[in-house]
């Protein structure tokens, strides 16, 4: 890390103890006390707190759970995250230039116009990125996702330089505008996120459009968490957070290029989160690269620890299945298969109902309860004969491949 680690990290414990009631808690409950962390290692003391648990104490004690260690009033937003999360983002002036360092690596600067394809309402992406361009000088155009052939136009009338959002949609964005005859197209400068960025991609942006591009790694509870750099494998961890990676089954942390699960503690004052298992496996570099001038080097993201499949930007989790056969009682076993045939994920799920049971109108009822509970497009629901789905395999199945 570029300032002393272990200062930081016993400053930030104190004070979420102090102010967070959730941490006391979590601490009080494992016998640790502000005064037990003095170093990153230390950390090991505090139990991980997973995605589930967070849901979970957010539902005992809402809004925030006892997370938010400021005045509820100084809030400017708050997002919704599935389960339901309320996310608060609470001002974070301590780390606001390093959050900016992925946007600063690609270039965006005064006199870029950035596209931001995003979505801007419930979610955190769209409007956080809107304020990191904004902060790099850069004009943000607020399109969000969709409509192809009129982001193709106001790319080509407004001159647009960058670009924020997936690689595929970018991708459909570069293929409509050859379909429509523009062989030139003036964006040089993307941040990606929400999804892999592959190689076949990156050869064809900075090959072949010649850009500056980069990958970032994020959460919908984190925000931005790492990103992708020139010669440098996997990606640079934002200073705004200290990784470790853990043992999923003990919490305890692993040696260095070891694979486990992706354990962050933020230096956000006003919500922090304190071991916050993401649920992604992954691995850190023994010996960070230099161009990551001093901070952590995440070598790689290799999947998930549980069962959740992240599907254009959200996540799919087998109890978010589980809680579709309380309200489809007919339903006996349910599974979601994720393809990407093309460049879009597709999801496919798959009903098995009881003997006797009729499965008229089902399928778009799956449909709106998704769409309503979890913010996820299902593409298709079929019902499948019986036997088809074993129940002991995983709920949710990624069957995409990533050229």
């Amino acid at each position: 890390m570029t300032t002393n680690l272990d200062q930081r990290i016993r400053s930030q414990i104190a004070h979420a103890y102090e102010h967070a009631p959730a941490i006391r808690a979590i601490m009080d409950g494992a016998g640790v006390k502000p005064s037990d962390i003095q170093n990153a290692a230390d950390l090991a003391k505090i139990p991980v707190l997973s995605k589930d648990q967070l849901t979970k104490i957010h539902a005992e004690n809402p809004p925030f759970g006892g997370f938010l260690a400021v005045d509820e009033a100084a809030l400017p937003r708050i997002y919704i995250s599935p389960g339901p999360i309320f996310d608060p983002q609470p001002p974070d002036p301590d780390n606001a230039e390093a959050q900016l360092a992925p946007f600063r690596y690609v270039g965006f600067g005064p006199g870029d116009r950035v596209l931001n394809t995003f979505m801007y309402h419930l979610v955190p992406a769209g409007l956080l990125v809107d304020e990191a361009v904004r902060a790099c000088g850069a004009t943000v155009i607020p399109t969000g996702p969709g409509s192809t052939d009129y982001q193709v136009e106001i790319i080509t009338k407004l001159n647009v330089t960058g670009y924020v959002g997936t690689p595929s949609f970018l991708a459909i964005i570069l293929d409509r505008a050859s379909e429509l005859g523009l062989s030139e197209m003036p964006i040089k400068k993307a941040l990606f996120s929400a999804e892999p960025y592959t190689l076949q991609q990156r050869m064809r942006f900075e090959g072949a459009y010649g850009m500056k591009t980069t990958s970032a790694y994020g959460t919908a509870d984190l925000g931005f968490v790492a990103y992708t750099m020139d010669g440098v494998e996997g990606f640079c961890v934002l200073d705004s957070l200290y990784l470790e990676i853990v043992d999923p089954a003990t919490g305890q942390p692993l040696e260095p290029g070891s694979t486990g699960e992706v354990v962050a503690t933020t230096f956000n004052r006003g919500y922090p989160l304190v071991r916050f298992g993401t649920g992604d496996l992954g691995a850190l570099a023994a010996e960070p690269a230099p161009e990551c001038e001093g901070r952590q080097q995440l070598l790689g993201l290799y999947g998930r620890s549980g069962g959740a499949i992240k599907v254009r930007g959200m996540f799919l989790h087998p109890d978010q299945l589980a809680r579709a056969k309380v309200f489809f009682p007919q339903i006996k076993h349910l599974q979601a298969v994720i393809t990407r045939p093309g460049s879009k994920d597709h999801v496919t799920v798959k009903l098995e109902l009881h003997p006797g049971e009729s499965g008229e109108g089902l399928p778009e009822m799956i449909k709106n309860l998704a769409e309503q509970a979890i913010r996820l497009r299902i593409d298709e629901v079929i019902i499948v004969p019986p036997g088809e789905i074993d129940p002991a395999q995983r709920a949710v199945v990624d069957a995409r491949t990533w050229d």
